[in-house]
């Protein structure tokens, strides 16, 4: 009989810096900190470690045996998103349709990211809110596509670098169910596509984001929720903060639009590498030497060439706290005929008018040469020995080491 721990895992991982620079930066930021960031070090420092607890698989074919400890299952955690990446695209692979997706992102310029790191919620919700608000604006103007889309959009607040860059991806279908312009679905509604490869305007997007933006950053100012701090506090008088929105005006606000997936298999390939993504996998962590992080990152500025960042340990862990969302925040949401009132009827209308429209496309294109007409999810892979493939596997719980995991 043999025994084994864990599967091998990185060299280094973000639960190994915090062990070991953990104390260090909290004396130096601890009391910066929000009661979510806290617990994300806690969580991610014991993560799969004896202190949570776990079991022994034992295979009762062979006798191999492995000890599992629990995961944290902390959201931001880079060791535990996937099993839930794996049930929540099961679950979104029956909300998509026979169509082309389109990925549009829209970005917030540095001065707001700026002031939303002391104002996550209200400036991450009004990012959701604007634009979602954009896209359905837009589609559902009669010269530009008259339909009602459906969207699905994620929250990512990071960069490459790890500096706080808030953005949402949204996957976007390539026609909807026609409406006025208010985006009400017509009562007998007809499926409307958009032209082979092409969306919406980009720049009408986003003009149309920034307005909608500025416009909740304002309500947001007159309701007395915004919070002003360090060099933005002057921002908190009226007479400064005018003048500095009316500056965004002026600018011009990234909003990108990507071609379009052929079809939901790819669409679900690439929601499987955005939805449950975290700031900074264990992957791309080099080494830790001297106080010293050294990790790998894509340099979007430099033809996206792959370079190597050293930061102090302190500045790492800043940096990758700033990510840690408030507490219950959604960061998935889905719009239009995704969104969940009435969603189960208007998609199966969708399908039912999109019956017509794919079989006269079938009829014209032929047969695909390689690519699968259904969603193509890989079945999960059943708990089994490493060592004999045996599906027995008995399970023997261990108990949880004493310490403090508060």
């Amino acid at each position: 009989m043999s025994t084994s721990a864990e599967p091998k895992r990185p060299a280094l991982e973000v639960a190994d810096i915090i062990r070991q620079h953990g104390d260090a930066f909290l004396a130096k930021y601890g009391s910066h900190l929000t009661a979510e960031q806290r617990r994300a070090m806690v969580d991610l420092s014991l993560c799969r470690t004896a202190a949570l607890g776990g079991h022994i698989e034992r295979c009762a074919d062979c006798g191999y045996e492995r000890i599992a400890y629990n995961s944290c299952r902390n959201r931001h955690c880079p060791k535990c998103q996937a099993l839930s990446r794996a049930r929540w695209l099961e679950r979104e692979a029956q909300l998509l349709l026979p169509v082309d997706y389109y990925h549009v992102v829209f970005t917030l310029p540095d001065e707001i990211a700026e002031l939303a790191l002391a104002n996550r919620e209200v400036l991450y919700d009004a990012l959701f809110h604007a634009a979602s608000a954009t896209v359905r604006d837009v589609a559902a103007n009669p010269k530009r596509l008259g339909a009602q889309v459906g969207m699905l959009m994620v929250l990512h607040t990071w960069g490459q670098n790890l500096h706080h860059h808030p953005h949402v991806h949204a996957v976007v279908t390539s026609g909807g169910l026609s409406c006025n312009a208010q985006g009400v679905v017509d009562k007998v509604p007809a499926w409307r596509s958009c032209r082979p490869g092409f969306f919406l305007p980009v720049r009408v997007l986003s003009r149309v984001f920034r307005g909608k933006y500025l416009e909740l950053l304002r309500a947001a100012f007159d309701q007395g929720k915004l919070k002003f701090q360090h060099r933005l506090a002057h921002l908190a008088n009226a007479s400064a903060f005018v003048p500095w929105l009316t500056m965004l005006y002026h600018k011009d606000w990234v909003v990108y639009a990507k071609p379009p997936f052929a079809g939901p298999t790819l669409v679900l390939k690439y929601l499987a590498r955005y939805t449950h993504r975290v700031a900074i996998s264990n992957h791309r962590l080099l080494s830790l030497e001297n106080g010293r992080v050294t990790f790998r990152y894509k340099d979007y500025a430099d033809d996206q060439r792959h370079k190597t960042m050293p930061l102090s340990a302190e500045e790492f862990l800043r940096r990758f706290l700033t990510h840690v969302l408030p507490k219950g925040f959604v960061k998935i949401r889905h719009y239009g005929l995704l969104a969940n009132r009435h969603r189960v009827d208007k998609l199966a209308l969708c399908r039912r008018l999109l019956l017509p429209v794919n079989a006269a496309a079938d009829l014209a294109l032929g047969p695909p040469a390689t690519q699968s007409d259904g969603v193509d999810l890989q079945p999960a892979i059943l708990p089994h020995c490493p060592q004999c493939g045996g599906q027995r596997i008995l399970r023997l719980g261990l108990p949880q080491a004493p310490g403090d995991t508060s």
